[in-house]
């Protein structure tokens, strides 16, 4: 009798090599089904990896608290790694193949004795999609295992699918001891292959999410002509049933996620516009037949960013995550319900904090810092058809057709609310160009800016370089291009107060973005780029201080003249390799500003 659920030779080959190295008591493969999830959640919570949360307020939920050095993505200890350390770019973190197998080796060695390896059969989209990619993770992590079945398709149609063909990335996780010392997040693009060890933060262990869909994705889609992107992706409907999609990147917390799922704002209700959301998150998107760019969503589910969630935020979010969701370093509310700072509701009189500790409003540490209740970068997992706003075309294979690509970030005083690219050069130009705050996504000091390319300086897993060229050779595919627009939501005033109430009232820029797409308005011609005229942009119901809009929109040469200092800097790091379309563009810039002082 066969003993694996497969037929695959290079699956089962794989698995055996990978089990006589991390030495586990036995193998479990993950067959998707309800049932075997149902055990997995009751031994979790018997053995204390997860505490089930209120069956009646929170059905099907549940907490998980990670080790408190291990409650964010590090990048320091993450590596790309090609044979030349050249092709991983200066962006990334490099290491050879043959050391990091050799150092990650020696961790795997007998890291599973004493437990459970599980076998999960994924696909980064819907199985059998041309969009698709299929992987399999190997873990000893329940948490792991139950939150790939939220946020990737998992199970036997994912084997019967490998039966047929068996290409996979191959992906290796323990969480050892959770040491940060022998903590590394390796990918070999050349090999399809992902280790991750020392770990249990959702960014470095589901490795569908990040290290797949991005890193390896990006490799590959460079290769095959396609773009694995940090994009989320949205529907806008119009009164008349006609629906248009954009994809949109911008740095962790800056919004996606909100932006993905906004509820018309009320001055906007009369038109009757209704948000359809694909993903908050990733995109991969492919030149179709027509010539125009579709994109899918290659998860399932989300793995959104808590404090700051609520129902002024996000409604459809605070709705998503009430059922079959994974909750990590949040507070535990005495009714064993959760909690979060800028949570909906009174904050709780006591409860216990993300490090298992009792707390209670006003704690206050050694050095006079408030203590809070939930980590900063804590998280839900949730399946994306929780979702009010989800959309029926999710588990389409063809994907949806792309109108507008908008690049974003957080800028204090640079960039105005909304600027149109000049055409698709600039455009990579502008995505290349973007920078924002620092995020708790990320570990390191928070509210330093950075640049963050496309939103993937942390996620390309190539040469960054060569990731500019293939964005303007996608272009060059693509008779029916989208436009290409850059978005700043968090403009302050002198005070340092947001001059865009931003949320559900991002919707007046993305309809100024869909009626520039359709040649339905004009606009401002500045050295960035096509701005709005105020009157464009529809305030119905919208009360901004006198000025205000045209402070948004303002384009100061004097600040971007400064801000070429940066570019420049940026720029020169990757020598010889960077296209010479973007110091093309540079110097246009560079030309447009002087001219217009």
């Amino acid at each position: 009798m066969n003993k694996f659920p497969t037929y695959n030779k290079k699956l089962k080959d794989w698995v055996t090599k990978m089990a006589k190295l991390c030495q586990p008591d036995e193998i479990v493969w993950i067959d998707g089904t309800d049932a075997q999830r149902f055990a997995l959640e009751k031994e979790a919570v018997a053995i204390g990896e997860l505490i089930q949360l209120n069956s009646e307020k929170l059905p099907g939920c549940f907490l998980y608290r990670t080790a408190i050095d291990d409650v964010a993505r590090t990048e320091q200890l993450t590596f790309i790694c090609t044979k030349k350390k050249h092709d991983a770019g200066p962006t990334n973190n490099w290491m050879p193949p043959q050391a990091a197998y050799r150092k990650a080796k020696a961790i795997f060695k007998g890291a599973m004795a004493g437990r459970t390896m599980y076998v999960i059969p994924f696909s980064m989209g819907p199985v059998g999609s041309e969009f698709s990619k299929i992987g399999v993770e190997l873990t000893d992590s329940l948490y792991v295992v139950l939150n790939m079945l939220i946020m990737t398709r998992v199970g036997n149609p994912v084997l019967r699918y490998l039966e047929k063909k068996d290409d996979f990335t191959k992906c290796l996780h323990s969480k050892a001891d959770l040491d940060i010392n022998k903590r590394l997040i390796l990918h070999f693009p050349e090999d399809n292959t992902i280790w991750s060890v020392g770990s249990c933060y959702g960014g470095n262990v589901l490795l569908g999410k990040k290290c797949l869909s991005l890193r390896i994705a990006s490799f590959i889609a460079r290769r095959e002509h396609w773009l694995a992107e940090h994009i989320l992706i949205m529907g806008i409907e119009d009164p008349n049933g006609h629906i248009e999609y954009i994809a949109a990147a911008f740095p962790s917390a800056c919004g996606k996620t909100n932006l993905a799922m906004l509820i018309p704002p009320e001055g906007l209700k009369r038109k009757g516009y209704r948000i359809w959301t694909l993903g908050d998150d990733i995109a991969w998107m492919r030149v179709d037949s027509d010539g125009a760019l579709w994109a899918i969503n290659p998860e399932s589910g989300f793995f959104g960013v808590a404090p700051g969630t609520n129902s002024h935020t996000n409604l459809n979010m605070v709705e998503t995550i009430k059922k079959n969701a994974i909750y990590t370093n949040v507070l535990l509310k005495p009714d064993k319900t959760v909690w979060w700072e800028g949570a909906d509701g009174e904050v709780p009189a006591n409860g216990i904090d993300w490090q298992g500790r009792p707390w209670k409003p006003g704690m206050k540490d050694r050095n006079g810092k408030p203590i809070l209740g939930a980590q900063p970068n804590s998280r839900f997992a949730a399946p994306i058809v929780n979702c009010p706003s989800a959309s029926f075309r999710l588990e389409q294979h063809h994907g949806v057709p792309i109108s507008a690509i908008v690049f974003g970030g957080r800028r204090a005083h640079l960039v105005p609310l909304v600027y149109e690219t000049f055409n698709w050069q600039h455009g990579v130009f502008a995505g290349a160009t973007m920078a924002s705050e620092r995020t708790a996504a990320s570990v390191g000091e928070l509210g330093v800016v950075r640049r963050d390319p496309m939103a993937m300086l942390p996620f390309c897993g190539y040469n960054m370089a060569y990731y500019f060229k293939h964005w303007l050779d996608m272009g060059k595919r693509m008779p029916k291009a989208p436009k290409i627009f850059h978005v700043n939501w968090f403009r302050t005033d002198e005070k340092g107060k947001f001059l865009w109430p931003g949320f559900k009232e991002n919707l007046r820029v993305l309809e100024w973005i869909l009626d520039r797409c359709n040649n339905k308005v004009g606009a401002f011609k500045t050295p960035i780029g096509y701005v709005p005229y105020p009157g464009d942009i529809d305030m119905t119901g919208l009360v901004l201080p006198a000025g205000a809009l045209e402070k948004l929109l303002e384009v100061k040469p004097d600040g971007w003249i400064e801000e070429l200092k940066g570019i420049k800097k940026f720029f020169t790091q990757f020598k010889k390799d960077l296209p010479f379309e973007l110091w093309e563009e540079y110097e246009n810039l560079q030309k447009r500003l002087k001219s217009n002082g």
